[in-house]
Formats: structure tokens, sequence, C-alpha cells
């Protein structure tokens, strides 16, 4: 009996992670969490141990795109990986790196460009922005260091058609993250030309 209840978690599990990639391909929920969570209300699901983590809705997402979005979805996270080395050269004083869908290859046609920059001078950045002529809203945003969850500014702006995002960060954030196992992924300016060159 256990054993056919884990097989059907497990199914359970599977379809969420179907529905949350269809969700995030198709109607641009980007946030992997607002996914899960919507495909379990979708399914009436109440039990969180029930919900996908992250890798399993990547990978659903990823098989999703190959079935349903082989034709424009390369040629798209190829224009985006293209404006963010643009981004990234034009911002490379603040130390950018890419990170989230772009970086992943899991971007879509809702996608925008996530880069951190690392900078103990926010205002440094807003100067930088309206000296280029950057047409761009300043807001802020939560993110975890260690235990705790501070504010960081966000700036998000428009180049080339194409929607960036970018997160500021100071340096030491920089240096604890790089040094943590569980750190999100991200990718330095050289890595993402490589990418490219592929």
């Amino acid at each position: 009996m256990a054993k056919a209840r884990s097989r059907r978690d497990t199914n359970l599990r599977r379809q969420l992670a179907y529905i949350a990639a269809r969700m995030m391909a198709e109607d641009g929920i980007a946030d992997f969490a607002a996914a899960k969570w919507k495909a379990a209300r979708q399914a009436g699901l109440e039990d969180a141990k029930l919900l996908p983590d992250n890798q399993e809705i990547e990978a659903a997402l990823r098989e999703y795109q190959g079935l349903y979005q082989s034709e424009d979805q390369p040629a798209h996270l190829r224009r985006l990986r293209e404006v963010a080395v643009k981004v990234m050269r034009d911002f490379s004083a603040f130390r950018p790196a890419l990170v989230g869908s772009v970086l992943s290859g899991t971007a879509g046609q809702h996608s925008d460009v996530n880069l951190q920059l690392f900078t103990d001078d926010a205002k440094s950045l807003t100067l930088f922005l309206l000296n280029r002529r950057y047409r761009f809203d300043e807001g802020s945003r939560r993110v975890r260091r260690g235990e705790q969850a501070e504010e960081v500014s966000r700036f998000r702006l428009e180049v080339e058609g194409i929607p960036v995002t970018l997160t500021v960060l100071d340096l030491d954030h920089e240096r604890i993250v790089a040094g943590r196992a569980e750190a999100p992924q991200r990718a330095r300016l050289a890595e993402v030309e490589a990418l490219l060159a592929r």
C-alpha cells in the first residue's frame, strides 16, 4: 500500500512540475515558487510535501520547451544572451554576473535578462545609468543573506527591446555567496561569451 501511495505521490509531483513548467513557458510566470503553488491550486492540492522542487520544474520546463517551443526558444535564448553580453560589457565596472533562466537555458518569450551587480555604492550605479541616458525604473527586492533577508536595490531597464533586471549587491555579498555550496549559479562575462560561441 505504501509503495502504491509513493508511486502516486511521485506521479502527482511530476504532474505538478509539468503544469508549473507550462505556466512558466506559456504564461510568463518567472518565479518557481509562484508557478508551483499556482499549479497546486489548479490541481486542488494542499499538501506542500508533494510539491515538486525547482530542479523537477526546470527539468519539466526543458522537456516542454523541447517538445513545443523547439522552433523559437533557442533563437530567442541566443538573443537574450547577446543582450546580456552587451549590458555586461557596458556595466563592467560593477562586476556583473548573469543569473536565472537566461543562464540556465530555460528562458522563453516572457523572460528578462537578470544580472547581479556588485558595488558598495548603489548611488554610483544610479549616476552611471543617468549619465548613459538609460531609461529605468528603480525599486527594491528582498534577498537572503545567510539566515536573514535584506532589502537591496533593483533597476529595470530595456535594452534593444529586451527587459533587463539589475539587482545590486554589496561586495561582501559577492564574497559570501561565492563561498557557499548552495549559492545560485552565476556566470561572468567570459563565461556568457563562451555560451554564445557554442
